[in-house]
């Protein structure tokens, strides 16, 4: 399957919060891929797509396609134009992306798959997600750290 990213129809989730409305699309499912992932997202000025986060075992890529975003990572803030950025797994690949211009940006977020379970972190709000096989899935806040044994039998 060959795939024009640039002229891609995408989708609205109208569940998604003001400040961060995209739209988006993912193939990784409409091509069967298993090790790989892939969506590409357009985000009209003023918005933003999902939260400061880091992948515990994902690594994710940002591919611009059109237009700029404003990509946030631990090393600051700059502004990416028909441009690539990688995010390994781990606090050192914490990002997210903005559109602080004038025109809707498009651009494409290529990732591993984790097939047996994956989290994120996101420090900003101090709150984790992980998911499991089987639909679990689960979003917490970070907590006091506990000794191993500590409440098992």
């Amino acid at each position: 399957m060959i795939v024009n990213l640039a002229e891609l129809e995408l989708r609205a989730d109208d569940g998604l919060p003001e400040g961060h409305r995209f739209v988006e699309r993912s193939l990784t499912e409409e091509v069967g891929a298993t090790l790989t992932g892939l969506a590409v997202y357009e985000l009209p000025p003023g918005e933003a797509t999902w939260p400061y986060h880091f992948e515990l075992i994902e690594e994710e890529w940002l591919i611009v396609i059109a237009g700029e975003v404003v990509l946030r990572t631990p090393e600051g803030e700059r502004t990416v134009r028909m441009g690539a950025a990688c995010f390994p797994s781990g606090p050192a690949g914490a990002h997210a992306v903005r559109n602080d211009g004038r025109e809707v940006a498009r651009f494409a977020m290529p990732s591993s798959v984790a097939p047996y379970g994956d989290g994120a972190v996101y420090p900003d709000s101090g709150t984790f997600t992980i998911s499991a096989p089987g639909g679990f899935r689960h979003r917490a806040r970070l907590g006091e750290p506990v000794e191993y044994w500590q409440g098992e039998t």
